[in-house]
Order: C-alpha cells, then structure tokens, then sequence
C-alpha cells in the first residue's frame, strides 16, 4: 500500500483484545512496506557499518605503501557511500509511508466504528477520549509499527559487525561481543519504571484533553452560570499534574539515553586501552586497531534504535490500549441485519409506548419528561434498540433490516444536531431522495435571515450555500443552528423524518413559519415531532400524549386540550397548584349541577 492509494478499500477486523496485539496486527498487516523498509535499513546500516573496515583496510595500505590496495579501498568506501545515501533515502520513505499508512488505517477503522456507533459512541467513551485516540494517539501507533523494522535491521546489523569483529580480529573482537550484548540491554531494567511514568503521563494527558473538550463544547452554559473561573481552575491543576508526570517521565528517559551515550564510551575505552596494549605487542597491526575502533564507534549509531524502539513501544502501547477499548465497542444489535436492503413502508408503531405514526401523517407527539423524550426518538429510529421490542415500519422491525437501510427509512434529528464544519453547500450535501432541493428546504426552515449573516459574515463569498460554518456552527446562534440542521434534515427526504424539539431555540414568529412549511414539504411523507409547542401541535394530523412510558390520550390538539388535564399541563406549562385549583373548580361546578337539577 502506497501513500496515493489510501483510503484502504477494506480496513480490516482488527485484534482489539489488547494494546500490545492491536499494535502486532497492524504490524502485520504492513508486512509488505516491513519488510521493503527492513531491506533498505540494513543496506544503509551495513554501509555505515561498514566503513570501518574501509578505513582500517586505508591505513593499513598507506603504511604498507601499497597503492593498489589504496585505489582498491578508495573504490571500497565508494560503494559503502552509495549505499549509505541510497539506503538512508528509500529507508526514510519506507518508514515514513508506513507510519502514515498505519495512521490511516487506525483512522478509518475509528471512523468506521463512530459510524457503526452512531450516538451511542460519546454515551459509552467520553468525547475527549475519543479525540485524544483519534489525534496524539494515532501518531504515537504509527511510530513504533514503523520503527519496528528500523530496529531489527539496526539489531541484525550489530549482530552482524560483533561477528564479522570475531573473524577478522579474535582478540579484539571477542571484547567487542561480550560488551555489545551489555551495552544493548543495559537499559531494559530502567525500562519498566519508564514505561510507568508514560502511562502515568498518557492518563493524566488524556483526562485534561476530555476536559478540556467537555469545557469548549459547554461554553456557552459556562458562561451563563458564572462557572469558567472554576472549570479554568480544574484545567490548571489537570495542566500541572500532566506538566509534573511529563517532568518525571522525561527524568527517567534522560537516564536512559545517558546509559546508552555512557556504556559505548567505556566499551570504546575498553577496546582503544586493550587494543593499544596488543598492538605494542605486536599482536595486531595498527590497520586493525583502525578497523576496530571505527567499528565499536559506528555501532552507537544503530544501538542508538534500541532506545528508540523502548520509548515507541512505552509511548505507543497505552495509546493502542486505548485504541483498542474504542474499536472493541460494539452495538447492542447487528448491522448486517437478517432481512433484505429493501426500505419498508408503512405505519411506524412503538411496541414499547403504544405509540403509532401512521403513514404519510404529520404526528405530534408531547412527553412531559424531556430525556424519557430523548430516549423515544432514539428508539423510532432504530438506536439503540431493545432486543425483542424493536420498533415495527409497515410491520418490519427495525432490527432485521440492514443498518444503512434503517437509516435511510428512519431519519431521527435529536435536540442537539451536529454542524460539521465546511461551506454551506458541503452541509447540505447528504445522502438523499433528491426530491427536496436545497432551496425549498431552507425555506421551509426559515433560514433567510441565516443566509444573510453568513453572507455578511464572509470575506469574499457572495454565494450562500459557499459561505463557511465553523467547528460546530460556533459562530451562530443557536437558533440558526437548529433551522440549518432542520434544512438539512429535510434534503435527505427519509421515509419517516424524527424530529425532537426542532424549535425549541426559535421565537413564536419563526416558529410558526417553520410549522407551516414543515406540514407543506413533508406532505404524503411520515413525520413524527417530539415538542410542546402549540404552534406545531395545532398542525399536527394526530397528538399523542406519552406519560409514565406509554401513550394514554390520543387525538388533536384542541379535543385534548380541553379534555385532557395532563396534555394541558405540559402544554400550557400549568404547575401543579393550577391543576388542583382547576380540579376543584370543576368539582365545584358539578355540584352546583347537581343542586340544580335536585332544585
């Protein structure tokens, strides 16, 4: 796989048991780019490695004065260089495809999974976390599966210079094996404690980014109660505890990187002070002592990747941990489903309420308890289901269907809708019947005076639908907001359209306008509106009051709003008092009726 071939057409079924097997199977599955950038390394470090012995080789012909093994030796290094440049360049583009590779296939398996999940994502992993996976922890991923095959070439080509030392210079070469293998693994008791303080950090890192982005998206309500003094507060002191494991975890890595920089300067004293002594003895000529101590001195450049792949595999494996816990998630029901892709028709009934929509009919339905409303309108639309009581379309649970086909029948817009950021036109580009266009939807939602201020707000774009949104529609109010997401709901035209409280942010004018074009461009088509408003219910076909989780009072808006206290309450937003005082004044007057009648 190439950089120009992503996306993957098939990211794959990852192994999510753990962090250590999740960074194996992606390691795995790069096999090909592995083992491409493990050639290329050993080329380079082999080059490198390899000079020494030219070196050696050069000072021995110049004593000897033998200009044919001098031009020999010159040719020598001459190839060593080819290959040391050839091979550093291809490495770097080895290791560099697969560590973007890599993060991208991490990246399409996550957005994968946040499809899958849908809304049930952020209920079950809070959204700070899944940013962190999805930014810091997807580099740190990449890094040790591309760092794996750097390692092994600069591991095999240590072994490879230790016994080549052997053969060519026993006396030497045998100091030079049994201190390799010490200088190699002297860091791996500190390793533990190293990894700890990584951990630690990551942690910390993790829940100050959570906070940090459960801060910016509450804002507004922040701002509202006084409350950004205290939240700033526990940022900082979440700040300073990352700040203060940051410092101890870089404390034990310093000691790391001293031990690797200590140990092969006392091996390179070691060998000069052995090699000295040997060669005053007459035991090895001075090419050799050359040759050898080039080589102890070249090695700390691949030993040099021991400690990186330490600090890969510490950093990565908390990071593919986390990883791997988002990716196991799994919904309550399939995807693939048990019935054909074919998108159902018909009434939508809820087993559970006793709620029925019927086809083509714009119902109301009125809930006094918002989050036992919320629940309902997952629950038309299919997520998250309950086993056995899946919600029935035209007599077809939800369930059995596909899940792009249930979502293509059921379109369910919740109280908050998501504006991604973009050009407005990019905003509206969803999946759709192409019945309803754009034009007709905006109008429908009332959206003139949000045209207007995007136009006014922009730079250069003259065009409505080419003006930007900002990260979340930030720079609107919410109100604007939530008529865009309406607009947006509209276009997609889905056979049964799931509104919950779509103008709740919205002044009675508006409202209304947007009531009336509601009833207009869903015509014929099945539209159900979670509200209280009485703008929307007195255009609704059918009301239905939901109380204590099920529907007990069924008709339109103004039969129920004479004869049903309940529906009024919630309504006319009546307290408690109000109804009793009205349940006496009709107690009252009956028995005035009854005097009378006696009379």
């Amino acid at each position: 796989m190439q950089i120009q071939d992503l996306p993957y057409p098939d990211p794959g079924v990852p192994d999510v048991r753990s962090g250590p097997r999740f960074l194996w199977w992606l390691w795995r599955n790069q096999l090909g780019g592995q083992l491409k950038s493990l050639a290329w390394g050993l080329l380079h470090f082999v080059s490198v490695s390899a000079l020494p012995f030219c070196v050696g080789l050069a000072v021995q012909a110049a004593v000897d004065r033998s200009g044919t093994r001098l031009a020999l030796t010159g040719a020598l290094m001459l190839v060593c260089g080819t290959g040391i440049a050839v091979g550093d360049t291809f490495l770097h583009r080895t290791a560099v495809t697969n560590w973007i590779t890599a993060a991208a296939r991490l990246q399409q398996l996550l957005a994968r999974k946040a499809a899958e999940l849908g809304s049930a994502l952020t209920r079950r992993v809070a959204a700070g976390e899944v940013v962190a996976v999805s930014t810091a922890d997807v580099e740190k991923i990449g890094w040790f599966v591309e760092a794996v095959s750097r390692f092994t070439a600069a591991a095999v080509t240590v072994l490879v210079v230790g016994v080549g030392l052997i053969v060519y210079q026993p006396a030497l070469g045998v100091t030079v094996a049994v201190g390799l293998p010490v200088v190699a693994l002297a860091v791996l008791p500190l390793l533990p404690r190293a990894t700890r303080r990584a951990d630690v950090q990551r942690e910390k890192a993790g829940r100050a980014t959570e906070l940090a982005s459960d801060t910016v998206a509450g804002l507004r309500v922040l701002r509202g109660i006084g409350g950004e003094e205290l939240f700033l507060d526990r940022y900082r002191r979440a700040s300073q505890e990352v700040r203060h494991a940051a410092v101890r975890s870089a404390r034990m890595w310093s000691l790391v990187s001293a031990v690797q920089v200590l140990l092969p300067g006392l091996l390179l004293i070691v060998v000069v002070w052995h090699g000295i002594g040997l060669a005053r003895q007459g035991r090895i000529s001075v090419g050799e002592l050359v040759t050898v101590y080039s080589a102890v001195m070249v090695l700390n450049y691949p030993l040099r990747h021991f400690e990186e792949i330490a600090m890969a595999y510490s950093f990565s494996r908390p990071s593919a941990t986390r990883a791997a816990r988002v990716l196991a998630l799994e919904r309550s029901t399939a995807t693939a489903g048990t019935r054909g892709a074919e998108v159902p028709g018909g009434d939508l009934y809820d087993p559970v309420t006793g709620l029925l929509a019927p086809a083509g009919r714009f119902t109301a339905v009125v809930c006094g308890d918002p989050d036992a409303a919320g629940e309902l309108a997952e629950r038309l639309g299919g997520h998250p289901a309950e086993p056995d009581r899946s919600v029935l379309l035209g007599g077809v649970p939800l369930d059995e269907l596909p899940l792009d086909t249930a979502r293509t029948a059921v379109l369910v817009q919740d109280k908050d809708p998501v504006l991604l950021s973009g050009t407005l036109r990019d905003l509206l580009d969803v999946p759709s019947s192409g019945a309803v266009r754009a034009a007709d939807a905006l109008a429908a939602a009332r959206c003139e005076d949000v045209l207007d201020a995007l136009v006014q707000g922009s730079l250069d774009a003259t065009d409505p639908l080419e003006t930007r949104i900002t990260e979340r529609g930030r720079s609107l109010s919410g109100g604007q907001r939530q008529r865009l997401a309406l607009a947006r709901s509209l276009i997609a035209d889905p056979e049964v359209l799931v509104l919950d409280e779509p103008t709740s942010a919205v002044d009675s004018h508006t409202e209304a306008g947007i009531a009336d074009g509601l009833r207009r461009l869903r015509s014929g088509r099945t539209t159900v509106v979670f509200t209280s408003s009485p703008l929307l219910l007195d255009r609704a076909d059918r009301v239905a009051l939901v109380h204590a989780g099920e529907v007990v009072a069924v008709g339109v808006h103004r039969e129920l709003l004479d004869g049903e206290p309940r529906y009024r309450a919630v309504v006319t937003r009546e307290t408690d008092e109000e109804t009793a005082d009205d349940g006496l004044l009709l107690d009252a007057l009956q028995e005035l009726e009854e005097i009378e009648e006696s009379a």
